[in-house]
């Protein structure tokens, strides 16, 4: 199946092991909202509060778990996860460009480095000395890949993505523009003459089937490698210093800062705008919420957060404030008040 084309529900259903509901051979050219969608589009139900817009959407077809099928009367697609059918069937009508194998006249290829035939290498590319780039890899204009560096089979790398020396990208990778991997740690060590920079002597290691948003940074190690391990999702704008390992399938929301030297676990979630602390560990399956900061290690799965909780008129906000540096007073009043001193 190819992007662009259309494709009969009996297809689509086969592709994600859903069940047809109506005209198994009505035709779907693409994918869209409830609110939007037209009749040779298909739309989606994963959230409860969209499902009033099932009587009225224009849509060909429309992914329903099976409760919400037995409500609606059109084609519909069956199955208990429409949101993941959703997400299974978005490639098929992904417009992103393709490209083609072969090295484009305007990338620098250094002699000594490996490109395998199958790869796209495209415009201002610049592989260094001793890279290898493995089949069916993909290198977006502008893309740099440092000496000694390899990037897995079916990797893609978008524009402008800079992977220095002594990286290693695993199997179907996906980097987005801008994302820098492998920039020296923030390691400096204090003098008479003020600081004194420290040589990041350690790389960087990718797992399989790791995805890192736009403008992410992830430093190299200090003296050891960072680890970002197979399966792992970052978004953008996220930052990740040097030594820091990110367990497998562990999903990270954007503009987080993880310190150096911290290990977060397995299948991990962690919400945007969260800080971490330096050389903590924190366990599999943790899941901290927006702007959590992380201050010491987590030994046990399960949900924690921290922060001043959700926006309020700042009038209100600054009564708070005041009262939360009063507490301290109020403790030792409390103290005084149980003991009988007066």
């Amino acid at each position: 199946m190819n992007a662009h084309n259309s494709y009969s529900l009996e297809e689509l259903a086969s592709h994600i092991g859903a069940e047809v509901k109506g005209d198994t051979q009505y035709r779907i050219s693409g994918i869209a909202t409830l609110q939007s969608a037209q009749s040779d589009q298909l739309s989606f139900l994963a959230n409860p509060a969209y499902a009033r817009y099932l009587a009225t959407t224009e849509a060909g077809a429309v992914l329903l778990n099976p409760k919400g099928a037995e409500q609606f009367s059109g084609n519909a697609l069956i199955m208990a996860n429409p949101y993941l059918g959703y997400a299974m069937l978005s490639h098929l009508f992904d417009p992103c460009p393709k490209a083609e194998a072969g090295v484009h006249p305007s990338a620098v290829v250094h002699p000594s480095a490996e490109v395998d035939s199958s790869a796209a290498i495209g415009a201002r590319v610049v592989v260094e000395a001793n890279a290898r780039i493995e089949a069916g890899v993909r290198l977006d204009a502008g893309v740099v890949v440092g000496a000694d560096s390899t990037v897995g089979e079916n990797s893609h790398l978008f524009p402008n993505v800079v992977v220095y020396h002594g990286v290693s990208i695993g199997k179907r990778c996906i980097i987005q523009g801008g994302a820098v991997i492998g920039g020296d740690g923030f390691g400096l060590a204090p003098g008479p003459g003020g600081w004194h920079k420290i040589a990041q002597i350690g790389g960087v290691v990718i797992g399989d089937d790791v995805e890192i948003g736009s403008n992410t940074t992830i430093d190299r190690g200090a003296l050891d490698n960072t680890v970002i391990c197979a399966g792992a999702k970052l978004d953008n704008l996220i930052q990740i210093a040097h030594n820091v390992v990110i367990g497998e399938g562990t999903a990270i929301a954007s503009c987080v800062g993880i310190s150096g030297s911290t290990k977060i676990g397995k299948g991990c979630i962690i919400a945007g705008q969260a800080g971490f602390a330096g050389h903590l560990t924190i366990a599999d399956n943790v899941q901290i919420l927006g702007q959590g900061m992380v201050s010491r290690s987590i030994s046990e799965p399960g949900v924690y957060a921290s922060g001043a909780g959700s926006v309020m008129p700042a009038r209100e906000w600054r009564k708070q404030a005041v009262r939360f540096r009063q507490l301290d007073d109020m403790a030792r009043q409390l103290r005084r008040l149980d003991s009988g001193d007066n």
